[in-house]
This record gives C-alpha cells, sequence and structure tokens, in this order.
C-alpha cells in the first residue's frame, strides 16, 4: 500500500515535469517492443529502485567502513542503464522472432495470392489467425490503413519499427512488385526464400564466431578485473607495513582506467563480430563496463578477505 501511493505521487510530479511529448515517445517506444507500460510507472520504479540501492549503500559502507562513493555512481547508474538494456535486447529479440516467422508469412501469403486473394485480403486473412508479434505488426499496419493512412506507408512503417533492413528490403520489392502489377505471387514466394536463406546465413554466423564472444567476455569480466585487482591486495600489503607507494596509487587509478577501456572496447568488437556494426556493442559495453569494474573493485577492496591473507 505504502509503495503504491509512493508510486502514484512520483507519477504526478513525473507527469508536472516531464513534457508530455516525451511521454509520449517512451510509451510508443515501450509498445514497440511489446511491453505494457505506463511511462510514468516505470520512471517511477526506477527512481524508487535507485533511492532503495543508495540507502543500502550508504548503511553499507558505515558498518564496512568504506567509501561509499564509487558505491553511489553505481547505484544511481545501474537501474536506468539495466532498463534500457533490457528494452534493447528485447527489441531485438522481438525483431529477431519477426525476421524468424517472416518466410513462413510470406509463403502463406504467396499461397492466398495464387488463389486469387488480393493483396490487402491476404494480410487481412492472415491476421485472423494467431497472435505471434508479426500478427500484431500486420494487425496495426491494416489498422492503420482503415484510419486513412497510405498502404504502402503503413507496410513500410513495420520493418522502420523494427529497424530491420532485411524486411525493409523485403517489402519494399514487394511494393514494387505490387505497383508493377504482373506475378505478385511469384514475387512473395522468391522474397520468402530470399530471406530464409539470410536467417540462415545470420544463425550459422553467430554460431562460428561464439567462442570467440565468450573468449572475449571472460577476458573483459573476469580475468582482467582479477589480474589488475590484484594491485589492491599488494596496495593494502604494504599499508600494513606502513610502506605505501604512491606510485602504487598511480598503478591502481591507471588499472581502473584500462578496466573500463578495456571492457567498452570488447563490447565494440561483440558488436562488430556478431552484427559487423559495432555501434551496436554498445549494449554489450555498458554491462561489461558495470560487471568487470564491479570486480576489480572488490578484488582490490577485499581481496586480502577473499584469499585469506594475514596482514
Amino acid at each position: 500500500m505504502l509503495t503504491e501511493n509512493l508510486i502514484k505521487i512520483l507519477n504526478k510530479k513525473i507527469e508536472e515535469k516531464i513534457p508530455k511529448k516525451y511521454l509520449l515517445k517512451f510509451h510508443n517506444y515501450l509498445e514497440q517492443n511489446g511491453i505494457i507500460a505506463d511511462p510514468p510507472t516505470t520512471i517511477s520504479i526506477n527512481l524508487i529502485a535507485i533511492f532503495i540501492l543508495t540507502t543500502t549503500i550508504f548503511l553499507t559502507s558505515l558498518i564496512l567502513g568504506v567509501d561509499p562513493t564509487v558505491y553511489f555512481l553505481m547505484a544511481i547508474i545501474s537501474p536506468p542503464t539495466f532498463l534500457i538494456l533490457y528494452l534493447t535486447l528485447k527489441a531485438e529479440k522481438r525483431r529477431e522472432e519477426i525476421e524468424k516467422s517472416a518466410p513462413d508469412f510470406l509463403r502463406q501469403l504467396s499461397s492466398m495470392l495464387r488463389t486469387g486473394m488480393s493483396f490487402e485480403g491476404a494480410l487481412v486473412e492472415f491476421t485472423n489467425y494467431g497472435s505471434t508479434p508479426l500478427h500484431t505488426e500486420i494487425k496495426r499496419a491494416i489498422l492503420e490503413v482503415k484510419m486513412g493512412e497510405d498502404f504502402n506507408s503503413s507496410i513500410m512503417s513495420i520493418p522502420q519499427r523494427l529497424n530491420s533492413k532485411s524486411l525493409n528490403r523485403t517489402f519494399r520489392i514487394i511494393i514494387e512488385g505490387r505497383k508493377s502489377g504482373g506475378g505478385l505471387s511469384d514475387i512473395v514466394n522468391s522474397v520468402a526464400e530470399d530471406l530464409r536463406v539470410t536467417n540462415e546465413l545470420k544463425r550459422e554466423r553467430k554460431s562460428t564466431v561464439m567462442m570467440s564472444v565468450i573468449f572475449l567476455i571472460i577476458s573483459a569480466v573476469i580475468a582482467t578485473p582479477f589480474t589488475l585487482g590484484m594491485i589492491g591486495v599488494y596496495s593494502s600489503f604494504l599499508a600494513s607495513l606502513g610502506r605505501e607507494v604512491e606510485l602504487v596509487k598511480t598503478a591502481i587509478f591507471a588499472a581502473e582506467a584500462y578496466i573500463i577501456i578495456h571492457s567498452t572496447l570488447v563490447g565494440f568488437i561483440i558488436g562488430l563480430i556478431l552484427y559487423g556494426d559495432f555501434k551496436k556493442g554498445i549494449k554489450y559495453s555498458i554491462p561489461l563496463v558495470i560487471l568487470s569494474y564491479a570486480i576489480f573493485y572488490l578484488i582490490s577492496t577485499f581481496g586480502v578477505i577473499f584469499l585469506g591473507v594475514n596482514i
């Protein structure tokens, strides 16, 4: 009950402070990813999560007597970061699911066209059976047409919402074939086969490079943070002997910078390996940086305890 009241209060403040056009854009983004949620509520839950994390970290730092600055930063960044990553991964999974089911849809469409049905009628008939993400997108396009939108624009909005280059090419070929007025069923069947081959090549590419991706992740999240975290253990050992060295402190700072740069670059490399586009690696860079730095910080700060070293 207390949480519900708090969310209602935060929702009211958010609606007052954030312009409606931005909340509407966020709502459309959630809807495109198959998430039915209220934008103010989603933001409110993130704010509550940040508050709980920062409070927990503050109390923990008092008990353990450690500097909470880094943990505070992680507590503030983590909830929105993981929300963005969740939405990004869900959008990618939804797009892959639609691309996977598209060849079967196109073959069914081709069969309907051979029976003499119109293109629009075949689409309407397809949406009557099934509730997959592809059915949802086709239904949305048909609804837009009924509300007065141009048919071709509504159809082309599907790959644009999904950010799918392969579907964009497929639907564009179908629309051009529809304009020419000849052999549409054969065109649809041909692009269905092309899309099936493209999907198969994507799966083969991912399977062949997966070992390299796993190696990069292990390097970024386990090997490098653990190795560089031992600098902190060495620093603690020297401090216990009363022989703190300024060079060691500088080495710790350099190690922190290296961890962040290394994890970021590994994420970009993974994006380049999997998708051929390093920009898509940002969704891997963010969690890799958080995880690798967290492991590095734990090893460098509490490594003496973990390793059972008496100092």
